[in-house]
C-alpha cells in the first residue's frame, strides 16, 4: 500500500470513529425521558406566563421537578411577593434588580438537582423592609420546573404554579 493510500484509510477511520461516537452519544441521551418542550427564548404566551415555562407540570399533570425529592408548595402558599416574581417572570421583567434576575444560578451548594452550568436562572423574590435583595429567590430551570428558597439557597421546594 502507498503512504497516500495508507493516509486516506486512516482518515477514513478516524472520521467514522468520529461519526460512531457522536452518533452513540446522541442515542445515548435521547433515552432518556423528556419532561416536555424547553424555551430560553424569555417570550410569553397569550395568557402573560412565559413561554415554555407556562406551568410547572411535567407530562400527565405531574408537577416538573417533583422527581426531585423536595416538597411541592402551591405558588399561593409562597408569600405574596413570591407570586409577583413569576408575573415578572411571565413578562420577563422589568425587574427590581435587573443585574441579578435571569441569570445563571449555579447551584453551588449542589441543593437543587445537577444540570449544565445555564440550567437555572434565579430571580429576586423582594423582601419588604429588607435594605438589600433579602434572601429569597425563584429559581426555574430549563425543563419547566420552579424552586422557591427562603433562605438564601439553605433549602428550596418546588413550586406548583397552578395553585
Amino acid at each position: 500500500m502507498t503512504p497516500g493510500r495508507r493516509l486516506s484509510v486512516a482518515l477514513i477511520g478516524l472520521i467514522a470513529l468520529v461519526v460512531f461516537g457522536w452518533v452513540f452519544k446522541d442515542l445515548s441521551s435521547s433515552s432518556t425521558p423528556s419532561s416536555g418542550p424547553t424555551s430560553s427564548s424569555g417570550s410569553t404566551s397569550s395568557s402573560g406566563k412565559p413561554a415554555g415555562k407556562s406551568t410547572s407540570a411535567a407530562p400527565g399533570g405531574a408537577v416538573a421537578g417533583a422527581e426531585s425529592g423536595l416538597d411541592v408548595k402551591p405558588l399561593s402558599s409562597l408569600p405574596s411577593q413570591a407570586g409577583d416574581t413569576w408575573k415578572l417572570i411571565g413578562k420577563n421583567g422589568p425587574f427590581p434588580y435587573p443585574r441579578n434576575d435571569g441569570v445563571e444560578f449555579q447551584n453551588r451548594e449542589k441543593r437543587l438537582p445537577a444540570k449544565a452550568g445555564d440550567y437555572y436562572k434565579e430571580y429576586t423574590v423582594p423582601t419588604p423592609g429588607s435594605p438589600d435583595r433579602g434572601a429569597r429567590r425563584l429559581i426555574t430551570g430549563d425543563q419547566q420546573e420552579v424552586y422557591y428558597t427562603g433562605d438564601h439557597y439553605d433549602s428550596f421546594v418546588v413550586v406548583d404554579v397552578r395553585k
